[in-house]
């Protein structure tokens, strides 16, 4: 594996990339070799959930799903936010019971994430996709045991150049997510922020990769 796209919603089927296809419960394309799946907090239906999670249970216990995702919290969204913590938190343990990594989207809920994490004792590795905050945010993630993903806002926004130096190199992953760059390109900006070739900088995510999905 030469590179490692942690979160994507699009199969690009290049031979030295592996890629984290998200899928949804009622949108599951069999096709894709790897993926992730999840019920994402915009997308809670009351009137599926139950379907949704006996789709999950069967999927999270096949090899070819290397983690729960993307789901989490979003004050943004229009679902009661009680709503998205109990179906967030049903979805945890079934990532503890299948000793699958998890990929969350958090939006404006970084705190109630921590503390959910705390309270379920998740012991599961649990990553932040597409950071775009604050320096302060991404060491308290670190210091509570998080791995943050960095893809679009990483190429938008120089200002995250310092934020991502500041990550030690065990514990990010680079995503595309929906953004039409290739992971290369992530590869490519993210090697030059760290000061690293970009063998090394591969080297560092095949590392963090064969520790994240060890049990896989």
């Amino acid at each position: 594996m030469q590179f490692f796209n942690l979160h994507t919603h699009q199969f690009t089927n290049q031979q030295d990339v592996l890629e984290l296809v998200n899928q949804y419960p009622q949108e599951f394309e069999a096709a894709i070799p790897f993926y992730s799946i999840g019920i994402h907090p915009l997308f809670i239906d009351e009137n599926r959930l139950e379907k949704d999670f006996q789709i999950l249970d069967q999927k999270l216990a096949m090899p070819q799903c290397l983690a729960l995702g993307e789901c989490g919290l979003d004050k943004r969204s229009e679902t009661p936010f009680e709503l998205q913590q109990s179906v967030f938190e049903k979805q945890l343990i079934l990532a503890e019971k299948y000793q699958k990594p998890v990929v969350i989207h958090c939006v404006a809920a970084f705190q109630e994430v921590i503390e959910i994490k705390k309270r379920l004792k998740i012991t599961v590795p649990m990553i932040i996709h597409g950071f775009s905050k604050k320096e302060e945010l991404a060491k308290q993630l670190i210091d509570n045991g998080f791995y943050i993903s960095f893809g679009k806002y990483l190429l938008r926004n120089p200002e995250l150049k310092s934020v991502f130096k500041s990550i030690p190199n065990d514990r990010f992953f680079l995503e595309t997510d929906t953004i039409e760059e290739g992971i290369r390109d992530v590869y490519a900006l993210a090697a030059k922020y760290k000061e690293l070739e970009l063998n090394e900088l591969q080297e560092i995510i095949n590392k963090n990769y064969n520790k994240v999905f060890k049990n896989l």
